[in-house]
């Protein structure tokens, strides 16, 4: 009963002392009655004069505790300050705390599980707050393809973005986060390690593996379907959470490519198919602990295919996922014409296209930094930095660029460039120096520009917002260039490596759990040897120790297998699902513009479309 008392009014003291702020603390407690037992506060009379300057202060005599319970008005000045007291709220019943003959005692084990509840609860916020900036950068993706499209295709290209994302979702819940994550807790890490924000996250201990030279192959996971009561855990809902938006993210980028002639219909069940079977399965051989991730362990690459945040995981399967399928459905009508020249079909909107880029630039800052999964790991103040550090560096190599080779900075092209930089920067952000951001930045920047006038140009593959290059070429780049770029400040042990440098000589420990393997560790960290993070071929010139060629081997590989399997799952699903549903529509409804036929409404119905925005048709 006393415990339930506690419980009562620790929130009811809470609320008093927020109210008595305004009013001072001495008329709250006249304003309110104590009980009786309660001793009165030790406040002087408002009346009593300083005492000399020349007079000797007394020492003041420390006041003792109050009991909250008995006394809650009397415990609110020490409530924002924090007290040993603060500690017993919720305590168990039978810890001495909570007993009339130890009040003011909290046990060590006590101390210890509230410290570690609070940085697990840190660390869940963490997670949960960049989850939803992140689940925002839908409405930046929806502003910027929009912009892009004519205006006929307005309210269809927006209704794309809308969708996908319960559609990924569902898809994802259903079996998407089990294939992904569900043998998550199996995976290679670091000596020491603990899941950041529970151990709920040992229920995902499931991965259905092969056995290859001698080693095992993550191929898949097999716990976590539909998020069953048996994983009915805050960790393992903050964990759906956070990689449900990144899953959005890869899914919606084909959107843009395949825009103003896709099917809606057909849409529909690729958004089903996406978050359910393609983005998970890649995902998992890098995230869910698969055989990308194992290649330093298993094959001493480096720490095996390092991506911290998504440039290959999400913005290369997304973007190659968008030139399969621009390849599959076809050009727009008009856009190319009989000599096989593009035509420029302009966007109606290109303050949509920038408002959705400054949108996505903001959410980035919960995509990268919150991929630490910690609010308790520092490194994600460098992690930000680097990504608005590239950011600059993309649009402002585009801007120069463009300036250079037509003498006219295209906006949305700039808006691209920015873009690009933040695609690329996404896996080597907690690796690299701030030199090393920008100059990531600046490639990508003239990268981006490259690539969208080779795809449109060369290969006659029509992308109206160019995503095929900015997600699919620039996250290419991003994640080799961890291989290139990183210096070794971050991710020690990552993969289940640890390189250890003394005087130039350099050994490697394998964290494979046993105690012999642990002494070692302990025996050469307590000799002065140091252990290093990832580290690329470039390492040495922003900071690093040595150069590590296995990393660089690791995300060349990674970037091959992504190719590779998206491309394959790709064709293999465009092709069936033009069975059920035409993957195109029809070229009477591109011609009248999308949204009357398929969507029911349109976008401006008072506006007079201009013909100057739409080609004739050969």
């Amino acid at each position: 009963m006393k415990t339930l008392t506690r419980n009562t009014l620790a929130p009811l003291a809470a609320v008093l002392a927020w109210l008595a702020v305004p009013f001072g603390s001495a008329s709250a407690q006249d304003a309110a009655p104590k009980p009786e037992a309660a001793p009165p506060a030790a406040t002087a009379p408002a009346a009593t004069a300083p005492p000399p300057a020349t007079a000797p202060a007394a020492p003041a005599e420390p006041e003792k505790p109050k009991d909250p319970v008995a006394d809650p008005l009397g415990y609110l000045p020490g409530l924002n300050g924090g007290t040993k007291l603060d500690l017993q709220w919720p305590v168990p019943a039978e810890s001495k705390s909570v007993n009339p003959d130890g009040k003011d005692e909290v046990s060590m084990e006590e101390l210890v599980n509230n410290v570690a509840h609070n940085k697990v609860s840190i660390n869940m916020v963490w997670v949960l707050l960049t989850g939803f900036m992140v689940m925002f950068m839908q409405a930046g993706f929806a502003l910027v393809e929009t912009g892009l499209c004519r205006a006929k295709h307005a309210a269809h290209v927006m209704a794309t973005n809308l969708l996908i994302y319960p559609l990924g979702m569902i898809g994802f819940w259903v079996c998407g986060f089990a294939f992904m994550f569900g043998g998550y807790f199996n995976g290679p890490v670091a000596i020491g390690w603990q899941p950041p924000f529970g151990q709920g996250l040992q229920l995902l201990n499931g991965e259905f593996s092969i056995e290859l030279f001698g080693k095992p192959f993550g191929l898949l996971g097999t716990k976590g379907f539909f998020l069953s009561n048996d994983f009915l855990d805050t960790a393992v809902f903050a964990l759906f959470l956070f990689q449900m938006v990144f899953m959005d993210t890869t899914a919606t980028i084909p959107t843009g490519s395949m825009a103003e002639r896709w099917n809606f219909k057909n849409f529909i069940i690729y958004g089903l198919w996406v978050g359910s079977l393609c983005y998970p399965i890649y995902g998992n051989w890098v995230w869910g602990g698969g055989w990308l991730a194992q290649l330093g362990i298993n094959f001493g690459l480096g720490h095996g295919h390092v991506d911290f945040a998504g440039s290959s995981v999400v913005h290369m399967t997304g973007g190659v996922l968008a030139l399969i399928g621009s390849i599959i459905i076809g050009p727009r009508l008009g856009k190319y014409g009989p000599d096989g020249k593009p035509r420029a079909i302009p966007g109606h909107n290109v303050p949509y296209v920038l408002l959705g880029t400054f949108i996505l630039a903001f959410g980035w800052f919960g995509f990268n930094p919150g991929s630490t999964l910690a609010g308790t790991d520092n490194h994600a103040s460098i992690v930000a930095v680097n990504t608005m550090l590239a950011s600059a560096g993309g649009a402002l190599a585009t801007t120069l660029w463009l300036y250079l080779t037509t003498g006219k900075p295209d906006p949305t092209m700039i808006c691209n460039g920015m873009l690009a930089g933040l695609v690329a920067i996404t896996a080597p952000c907690a690796f690299v120096s701030s030199l090393a951001a920008v100059l990531i930045g600046l490639i990508s920047g003239v990268l981006v520009v490259l690539s969208v006038n080779f795809w449109d140009r060369v290969m006659r593959i029509d992308d109206p917002v160019g995503a095929i290059s900015v997600h699919g070429v620039c996250g290419a780049f991003g994640v080799l260039s961890v291989g290139i770029f990183s210096n070794g400040s971050y991710g020690a042990g990552w993969g289940g490596v640890h390189t250890l440098l003394k005087d130039g000589a350099i050994q490697t420990v394998l964290n494979d759990g046993t105690p012999e393997m642990l002494k070692k560790y302990a025996e050469l960290t307590g000799a002065g040897w140091t252990d290093q993070g990832v580290t690329g071929i470039l390492g040495p010139l922003f900071g690093g120790n040595y150069a590590d060629w296995g990393q660089l081997s690791a995300s060349a590989i990674g970037v091959v297998a992504n190719i590779v399997f998206v491309v394959i799952a790709g064709v293999v699903w465009f092709k069936l699902s033009n069975l059920i549903f035409p993957l195109r529509s029809s070229k009477q409804d591109e011609m009248d513009g999308l949204d009357m036929p398929e969507m029911g409404v349109e976008a401006y119905p008072d506006f007079h479309l201009s013909d100057r925005t739409s080609p004739s048709v050969h």
